[in-house]
């Protein structure tokens, strides 16, 4: 494997399809395409400033690495990419891409990452101010995980989520088959039209949360103060700790509170069948 240390390039396409390379305390200035339909790239402590940096490219491992915020866009359409204790402070990440591992990884500025990609892992990251995140992607996994950004997840599929927090208003919108443990979710209508959303020993704030799902369960899950008017129009298996605020016109299924339910409203308005059971133990 060919070595480049302690060089600087710019430009457009300085490195353009190269193969079988380590880059070690590297800097790309400001110019477009540096590492463009490369192969098999590892990169230890460099740092990017241009935009498009890996496009087409396959293979490469990127360590100690920090990417600028001219770096956007810098991650598109390529396959099999590990990253790790990287910061990066480019928005526009990772877009149509398969088979990517993060680990202990920083996203300050991540608007619009994470689009038609799949096979995500994801592992002790961070990340912020990332509304529509997670757009179209597919076969994810995320364990120990902060996200500070709204709209996430919307039409993901087959998501599996560990010990997270998740500060997201409008997360898992049309989703399907996602399942989280053991986390928190903070955001307004959350998982509005979602299909077999699975939460465990998850806790909820944020108003109207769950309304319009399919298959949607939740197992010993506790709610806010503030996440009102729950379960509208959405058929689900429920056990949930503690109070809810209110309930809303749910359509079928089985919710069991352990603590009260402030308001429990069923009207003229609720959808066929209209046969779900509500036991309220507190």
């Amino acid at each position: 494997m060919k070595t480049i240390k302690d060089a600087e390039y710019g430009g457009e396409r300085p490195l353009y399809c190269e193969h079988d390379l380590k880059l070690e305390r590297v800097t790309i200035h400001v110019g477009e395409s540096s590492l463009k339909e490369t192969h098999d790239i590892e990169a230890r402590d460099c740092r990017f400033e241009g935009k498009y940096v890996f496009w087409e490219c396959r293979h490469f491992d990127v360590e100690n690495c920090y990417f600028a915020e001219s770096a956007r866009s810098s991650l598109w359409y390529s396959e099999d990419v590990k990253m790790r204790h990287c910061k990066v402070d480019a928005p526009k990440m990772f877009r149509r891409m398969k088979g990517i591992r993060l680990s202990d990884c920083q996203f300050p500025n991540a608007l619009e990452t994470f689009w038609d990609c799949s096979d995500i892992h994801i592992d002790h990251c961070t990340i912020q101010q990332a509304d529509y995140l997670f757009m179209h992607c597919h076969d994810i996994e995320i364990s120990d995980y902060h996200q500070d950004g709204n709209y996430s997840f919307q039409y993901a599929k087959n998501v599996m989520i560990r010990n997270a927090v998740l500060n997201s208003k409008d997360s898992f919108w049309e989703s399907e088959n996602c399942t989280i443990i053991d986390s928190e979710i903070n955001g307004e209508y959350l998982g509005w039209y979602a299909k077999n959303l699975r939460l465990v020993r998850c806790h909820i704030t944020g108003e109207q949360p769950l309304c319009y799902c399919e298959n949607l369960v939740m197992e010993d899950c506790t709610m806010g103060d503030d996440a009102n008017l729950a379960f509208e129009y959405s058929t689900i298996e429920a056990t949930i700790k503690g109070d809810v605020v209110s309930v809303k016109n749910p359509t079928s299924g089985h919710i069991r509170v352990e603590g009260r339910i402030g308001e429990l409203i069923i009207d003229e308005n609720q959808k066929a069948p209209a046969d779900c059971k509500i036991e309220c133990c507190g």
